[in-house]
């Protein structure tokens, strides 16, 4: 397969496990060469995971983080007339300067300047040998000037080490900002530290101990070398984007991206800690939602790590295995708290991911929940530990080696490299988990909403329940083939493979906002989830209530209303209410006087309310369109947009963190509009008029008709609810599957769809970072859409029934399909009679067709004549070679 890259090339790469990671360290804590050379051959072993581009040498990247190798730099210092250096006070920085020689000039000053002014001493400034005749051609071409800043902290007072690596963070930060401002784009730390150092590329594993002289250097000898091959699936190759990052090597790919950036954005303006005091707003922001996914991971796990957290808590808060219904976890019911209480904190990081992490003091390695990446381990006699995505990377002899094995899903092991003590999984899990008093803090303070029953009886006449379906866009379809199925089945209903009706904003029909939505899946190297086989690693549950500090942990993080499921019945938002948590409802329903100007109005004092209400105290807020208030003067705010536009303004005023939103609404039955709503910020819907709509057709003759016969197995009201609530729980399983996500917790606020005829003004109120390659519809679009409905309610209904307009099978008058009748009569009628005027009447009707996919509004220019067909490769030559991949994504 190929994809693009680097100045338009096309990268050719093989069919991959995605990037390669592992480390090696010494356990008896000796630093030599021999380490750096096993771990070179370890990383040449992973040729075959990273990407290559066509020059054959441009690699996607490859890299390696190494302690810092004491007898060269001291090699270098002599040189330079200088004593040997301290290990307790001495840094270096691996810096890629920009190649334009003013820049560097520049970049280097900035540099020197952030160092000087916390009080940092420069000893001087090392060119890294380097041999760019192994490169290839966009590798060079693009390769930044590499050097090594040096310099001591003050001997008073004496930092200690932590206190070195904050201010060294810091630093980082301080200079980032500040080359960013000074148009320095090209300017790029690898590592800033006095534990560790990066040596990284865009280049093939095997050329990397070529290019770099220091590698192949004997005085270079350390005791630990964490090593990584990439194969960029979601980024262009780059230098800066090589791996690994300042604390981990990244094999896989985090699926809920988008979600993990907003919400960390969100979090900003809460992040304080007593480390940091007033200096917190130097490390903002904490992620820049145009780096890779790894960098972006790397971003966090740094900042947590240096608010005096190991890597391994860390990365158990930001990668927490699948810890429900575990057997093993039986027996350790202090790292289930720890989880449970960080769920509500904290959302997954989640996707298939193998993690090799280092922060100079502990190395080591985990998996994602599902361990969709391999991660083998070997022990020796000799000293050696090795970690990596491959068995045998490294030469080891067979009787030297005391212990192998794999890591399994969620699994985690660890050395640490002052006390040189091997860290297993549960072990490790256990001291972390031990920590802190978490299992005392969630009996004291969570609570959890379990589901309540259901509605005994009808709320709404016939009459009036027709009424509301037809002002919030219900179709005959929607009732018949879709709510009625779930009732009845409790399951979602199966369709043919496709859609061959024209996208929403080129129908000439009345569609909802959700229908300009288009769910991703999983592409690349990223595999979907089966949510049959894998149930017990995903989940539901969400948490209510306003979630604190994530820097701090104390027991009020653990005050928040735990909910099994984001369906709710009206019992459920009593429950809410009632549950202690401050709960403000805010009605989306609006006076339609001011025409389609109205609702953009009508959404900003929605935004200010909720401003309002959080600034207030309010946890939760509910925002509803319950339609007892629905009029003839009244509409409503789409629930999309009412829950997208209050989602994203209270991240823009720093409150998002302080309250959950919850959606109550008329206009939610269907899987995909539960998971348009979760996915844009709702933490819980209840549906009501579905709701109701089952009810009625329970009541209905006909339903009893079928129960009497035994066609429906069902025999309760109740029943027939808790199977539309199942449908749409086991609906939103199998669309996390799809994506390769385990937890709605962290498919919430992930934003994992494109937006197709969406245009600026309503992407930016209400769906902001979602893919929007086309503009399309505007808000008062949107309001002339709704009225639409509205007006055909109110003040009287003009139909006796709802409208059936064939979005899903055919029919006269209907919504056009590409595969009607008609053509398929042509079609048919043309193959079976070998009859060219019913092929060209075939042709005709798919050149008149209506709009109904992108490529229509496509048109071919060209200033070149006609190929004469004898030019042309023959079809027998051109299906020898033919295969079924080539009609994959892209081809």
């Amino acid at each position: 397969m190929a994809h693009q890259g680097y100045a338009g090339q096309r990268w050719l790469v093989e069919e991959r496990d995605a990037c390669g990671v592992g480390f090696i360290v010494d356990r008896q804590g000796r630093a030599s060469h021999d380490l750096i050379q096993k771990a070179l051959m370890a990383l040449g072993c992973m040729e075959h995971r990273g990407g290559c581009s066509a020059d054959q040498d441009s690699g996607d990247g490859a890299g390696m983080m190494t302690g810092i190798p004491w007898q060269l730099l001291n090699q270098w210092a002599s040189t330079q007339g200088m004593a040997p250096l301290s290990e307790t006070s001495t840094g270096i920085g691996m810096v890629f300067l920009p190649q334009d020689v003013a820049q560097a000039i520049t970049a280097r000053r900035v540099i020197e300047t952030v160092l000087a002014e916390e009080g940092l001493k420069l000893l001087g400034w090392r060119v890294v040998p380097v041999y760019p005749q192994v490169l290839g051609v966009q590798a060079r071409a693009n390769q930044p000037q590499i050097e090594q800043v040096i310099f001591a902290a003050n001997a008073d007072p004496h930092p200690t080490e932590d206190e070195i690596e904050r201010l060294l963070y810091l630093c980082r930060k301080r200079i980032e900002k500040q080359a960013k401002s000074a148009g320095l784009d090209e300017l790029y730390i690898c590592s800033l530290s006095h534990r560790r150092v990066v040596y990284k590329g865009m280049v093939r594993s095997e050329v990397l101990g070529q290019f770099y002289a220091d590698l192949q250097d004997p005085a270079y000898q350390v005791k630990f070398a964490l090593y990584h091959r990439r194969f960029s699936t979601n980024t262009l190759p780059k230098w800066p984007l090589a791996q690994p990052m300042r604390l981990v090597g990244h094999n896989g790919e985090i699926n809920t991206l988008l979600g993990n950036i907003n919400w960390m954005m969100a979090r900003e303006a809460d992040l304080t800690h007593e480390i940091w005091g007033d200096r917190m707003a130097e490390l903002k922001p904490v992620v820049n939602p145009d780096n890779s996914d790894s960098a972006t991971l790397d971003n966090v796990l740094e900042l947590l790590v240096r608010c005096d957290r190991t890597p391994m808590e860390v990365l158990m808060i930001m990668v927490p295995e699948a810890y429900k219904n575990q057997p093993d976890l039986l027996e350790h019911p202090e790292i289930v708290d720890f989880y449970e209480y960080y769920s509500g904190v904290q959302e997954a990081w989640d996707g298939p991911a193998l993690l090799a992490f280092c922060d100079g003091k502990k190395v080591g390695a985990t998996l994602d929940r599902n361990g969709l990446r391999p991660a083998r381990y070997v022990i020796t006699r000799d000293g050696y530990m090795v970690v990596a995505s491959e068995a045998g990377v490294v030469d080891l002899l067979e009787e030297e080696i005391i212990e192998k094995g794999r890591l399994g899903p969620g699994q985690m092991i660890a050395f640490d490299l002052e006390t040189h003590e091997i860290l297993k999984n549960w072990d490790l899990k256990k001291r972390v988990a031990s920590e802190r008093p978490y299992g005392e803090w969630l009996r004291q303070n969570r609570k959890t909403l379990h589901p309540q029953a259901f509605a005994d009886r009808s709320l709404y006449d016939a009459p009036t329940l027709l009424q509301l379906e037809t002002a919030f866009g219900y179709t005959a379809e929607d009732v018949d083939m879709i709510i009625n199925e779930m009732g009845a089945q409790g399951k979602e209903p199966t369709f043919c493979m496709g859609d061959d009706a024209p996208l929403a904003i080129l129908s000439s029909k009345p569609r909802l906002l959700y229908d300009y939505f288009k769910q991703r899946f999983a592409q690349v190297t990223n595999p979907a989830i089966d949510p049959l086989r894998e149930n017990l690693v995903m989940s539901l549950s969400l948490s209510l209530g306003h979630r604190g500090n994530l820097l701090t942990a104390t027991p009020e993080q653990a005050q928040l209303l735990r909910l099994d499921s984001p369906v709710l019945g009206d019992a459920d938002l009593e429950s809410i209410r009632q549950s202690g948590c401050q709960t403000v409802t805010l009605s989306t329903l609006y006076s339609i006087a001011e025409g389609p100007a109205g609702l953009s109005q009508a959404v900003e004092a929605l935004c200010q309310q909720a401003d309002v209400a959080v600034q207030a105290g309010a946890e939760i807020l509910i925002l509803s369109d319950r339609a007892s208030q629905l009029t003839a003067e009244t509409s409503y705010i789409p629930p999309l947009l009412a829950i997208g536009a209050v989602h994203h303004h209270l991240i823009r005023q720093g409150l998002r963190m302080k309250a959950s939103l919850v959606a109550d609404t008329a206009q939610a039955w269907s899987t995909h509009h539960f998971a348009c709503l979760v996915g844009y910020g709702a933490s819980a819907v209840c549906p009501y008029l579905a709701l109701e709509a089952v009810r009625h057709w329970w009541h209905d003759a006909r339903t009893q008709k079928l129960m009497e016969t035994g066609k429906l197995k069902q025999t309760s009201l109740l029943g027939v609810q808790a199977n539309f609530r199942k449908a749409i729980q086991d609906g939103l399983f199998k669309i996390l599957s799809k994506m390769g996500i385990s937890l709605l917790a962290s498919y919430h606020g992930a934003q994992i769809f494109e937006a197709i005829g969406i245009g600026g003004d309503l992407l930016h109120t209400a769906f902001y970072g979602t893919a929007s390659r086309l503009g399309g519809l505007t808000l008062a679009d949107l309001a002339n859409e709704t009225l639409a409905f509205h007006r055909k309610a109110f003040p009287e209904l003009s139909g006796k029934k709802l409208e059936n307009y064939g979005f899903v099978q055919f029919r006269p008058g209907g919504e056009y399909h590409m595969n009607s009748p008609e053509m398929a009569k042509h079609l048919h009628k043309a193959v079976e009679q070998k009859s060219y005027d019913h092929y060209a009447l075939y042709q005709k009707y798919l050149q008149e067709r209506p709009l109904t996919a992108l490529r229509d509004l496509l048109d071919f220019q060209s200033d070149r004549s006609p190929i004469d067909l004898s030019e042309v490769e023959s079809v027998v030559e051109i299906c020898k070679r033919f295969a079924t991949g080539g009609m994959s994504l892209g081809a």
